[in-house]
């Protein structure tokens, strides 16, 4: 069991504040790598961070657990919080999520999604990404157009 389950069953349904790092993985055509969730929605890959772990140690554990990638070295992009970021699971569950985002211009292996968190994973251009996108990664996608050229401009 981990963490957050850990403090699920001592406090059940109310609002946690929980670190969720995320990467924007860049291929060398400027394309973004989104992953589709069980729900169907597509969002950028990232996971809830374990205690003893840096952000950067928990997405790197979350893109290899997900979608099997080896991320490179890691660029601070932003990050994100507040009310817009609440969610309401299912189960009763509520959080507000602190999105430590970062981008990722290196990375090796095959994409393979794990099936079970990550249902497919593909890489697709910032004005073209499929319509379930999350709203809140679309606003983010289209304020990271300028910041990818700079980034892929240091990168060649």
């Amino acid at each position: 069991m981990g963490y957050i389950e850990d403090l699920r069953m001592q406090i059940g349904n109310q609002p946690l504040i929980l670190v969720r790092p995320s990467v924007a993985i860049i291929n060398k055509f400027g394309q973004i790598l989104l992953v589709k969730h069980e729900d169907n929605s597509w969002g950028i890959p990232g996971g809830l961070m374990e205690l003893g772990e840096s952000t950067e140690e928990c997405i790197r554990r979350e893109v290899k657990e997900e979608i099997g990638l080896d991320l490179g070295p890691l660029q601070l992009f932003d990050v994100f919080s507040g009310k817009e970021l609440y969610t309401k699971l299912r189960n009763g569950h509520e959080y507000y999520n602190i999105i430590i985002g970062y981008i990722c211009t290196e990375f090796e292996g095959k994409i393979m999604p794990d099936g079970v968190e990550v249902l497919e994973a593909g890489f697709y251009s910032l004005s073209e990404v499929p319509a379930s996108t999350q709203p809140y990664i679309q606003e983010k996608l289209r304020q990271l157009g300028p910041k990818l050229e700079q980034v892929l401009k240091a990168t060649q």
